[in-house]
C-alpha cells in the first residue's frame, strides 16, 4: 500500500506534507484516530493562548541592555511559530482523516 500523503500551505510559507493513517479493520477506528488529533490540537490552542499570556515585556529586560528585549521577543515570536505550525497541521491531519 502506497504511503498516504496530504498537501498543505504552511502559514510559515511554502507547501508542507503529511503522512495520513490508513484508517482499516486492524488498526485505530476513525472516530479514535479524528479524537486523537482534535484532543492534541486543542491543547495546542491552549498552549498558544498561555504563551501569548507570556509574551516578554521591556520592563523585564531593560536593566540588561538594548539588546536583550529584542532577542527574548524574538524567541518568544519564534515559539508562537512553530505551536502555529503544530496547530495547523494537526487540523490538516484531522481533516484528511475525516475525509479518509
Amino acid at each position: 500500500m502506497p504511503i498516504c500523503l496530504v498537501e498543505f500551505e504552511s502559514s510559515a510559507g511554502g507547501k508542507r506534507a503529511l503522512t495520513v493513517p490508513s484508517v482499516h479493520l486492524n488498526g485505530t477506528s476513525r472516530e479514535e484516530l479524528l479524537r486523537q488529533v482534535q484532543n492534541a490540537g486543542q491543547a495546542v490552542f491552549q498552549a498558544r493562548d498561555a504563551l501569548a499570556k507570556a509574551s516578554p515585556n521591556a520592563r523585564d529586560y531593560y536593566p540588561q541592555g538594548e539588546q536583550a528585549f529584542p532577542a527574548a521577543r524574538a524567541e518568544h515570536d519564534r515559539r508562537a511559530r512553530v505551536l502555529l505550525e503544530v496547530e495547523e497541521e494537526l487540523s490538516q491531519l484531522a481533516e484528511a482523516i475525516a475525509e479518509a
